[in-house]
């Protein structure tokens, strides 16, 4: 079982299916709820989304709950995983892979700037305003 988790390309592992009911806890749809909510061409860090997710200090567990975003995204709507990056403003895949290309080439399509594997988060992260705050965000 553990060998074929890593035969397996990352991107493979990113998007696989998942039961809804028995894989998703209310941490992981507080995260993927915060993430609907990246606008396009914006960008977040891991410990960011935590903190608006009501989970400060759990960066991590962002990473695990975008891992586990069921195909079809969550509720009828797409997870945007690809607008999450770390706190340097790097796309957290290694470089050169399936998982890194796909990464930057779709914030590439949302018009985001990538150099080398950086996004330049003082032109690119998301700052909710007060009113995303209040209505947008439940946490």
């Amino acid at each position: 079982m553990v060998e074929d988790f890593f035969h397996k390309d990352a991107n493979e592992r990113l998007h696989k299916p998942v039961n809804e009911r028995s894989s998703a806890n209310q941490q992981h749809i507080k995260i993927w709820k915060t993430v609907q909510a990246i606008p396009y061409g914006n960008v977040a860090c891991y410990g960011q989304v935590a903190d608006l997710a009501g989970l400060p200090g759990r960066a991590r567990l962002v990473g695990k709950a975008l891992g586990k975003v069921p195909e079809g995204g969550w509720n009828n709507q797409a997870v945007p995983w690809h607008r999450v990056i770390n706190s340097q403003g790097k796309i957290s895949f290694p470089a050169g892979s399936d998982a890194f290309i796909r990464q930057k080439g779709l914030l590439q399509d949302e018009q985001v700037v990538v150099m080398g594997s950086r996004v330049k988060l003082a032109d690119f992260q998301w700052t909710p305003d007060l009113a995303e705050l209040l209505f947008k965000l439940e946490f």
